[in-house]
């Protein structure tokens, strides 16, 4: 197991903590590759009742690492980050998400696919994809209109918005803003609540509750499809060389 996503099991609850603070827990494939082994163990194990998805070092995720992600983009469906949107949009068991300071890209979209998640007060959240030259991933497509309705998903996904903690909270996207300092403990003892109640009834219901989006695989695989394209094009080229640069991006001479 990598020592980017650390992993452990307590009363119930498999805890997958990214483990990369000095990049603000940014994804890489290594970590993608760990993230949905353990969910995958997790599923397997019958004790484990629910997951917690922790950041480490003050940060829940930055996004992908940029760098990684263009040296090994994903290919295919069967990719590591592919894999990942996969198991956490179909995963059976509850999943609980606890957000401080930075959720780029997944660290926002995995909340999506969170039975519940809690934020401290320091959490900001952005889905800059257009911004880097992407699509959305993760069926964000689908399930931020759900949430938040087409106009104001525009300002989140074509835009790439930033908002914070309490703007999460209105919207949808986190069931409690808590301090920091409680912000783990909170969140483990609500996916430790889990434990408590038949796990077939608690799976049947989150499949109830997820049936709300027929389309949820189709979209999954449509997004995965254009953003494996868009990774080729010359736009995104320029978006992330430009990140890297640390200078504004130009796209004057795209039609």
């Amino acid at each position: 197991m990598s020592s980017k996503v650390l992993v452990s099991k307590a009363d119930g609850v498999l805890e997958l903590t990214l483990n990369r603070p000095e990049k603000k827990n940014a994804l890489d494939i290594e970590m993608y590759d760990a993230l949905t082994e353990a969910l995958l163990d997790g599923l397997a194990d019958p004790t484990v009742r629910a997951v917690l998805f922790l950041g480490a070092g003050g940060a829940f995720t930055s996004g992908n690492d940029l760098v990684d992600f263009m040296q090994s983009p994903p290919t295919s469906e069967t990719s590591p980050v592919m894999r990942f949107l996969s198991t956490i949009a179909s995963y059976p068991k509850p999943m609980v998400a606890a957000v401080q300071g930075a959720a780029v890209g997944l660290g926002t979209t995995l909340l999506l696919h969170c039975d519940l998640a809690y934020a401290s007060e320091t959490a900001l959240f952005k889905m800059p994809f257009v911004q880097l030259g992407l699509v959305p991933e993760a069926g964000s497509s689908l399930l931020v209109p759900a949430l938040v309705g087409h106009r104001r998903a525009t300002e989140l996904l074509l835009l790439g918005e930033k908002f914070g903690a309490d703007e999460a909270l209105r919207m949808g996207f986190v069931n409690a803003v808590v301090p920091t300092a409680e912000l783990a403990a909170t969140a483990r003892a609500a996916a430790a609540r889990f434990g408590a109640l038949p796990p077939e009834a608690v799976r049947q219901t989150k499949a109830l509750l997820r049936a709300a989006f027929p389309g949820l695989k189709e979209t999954l695989s449509r997004e995965g499809e254009t953003f494996i394209g868009r990774l080729k094009s010359p736009e995104t080229a320029e978006a992330i060389t430009a990140f890297l640069e640390k200078r504004a991006p130009d796209f004057s001479r795209f039609a």
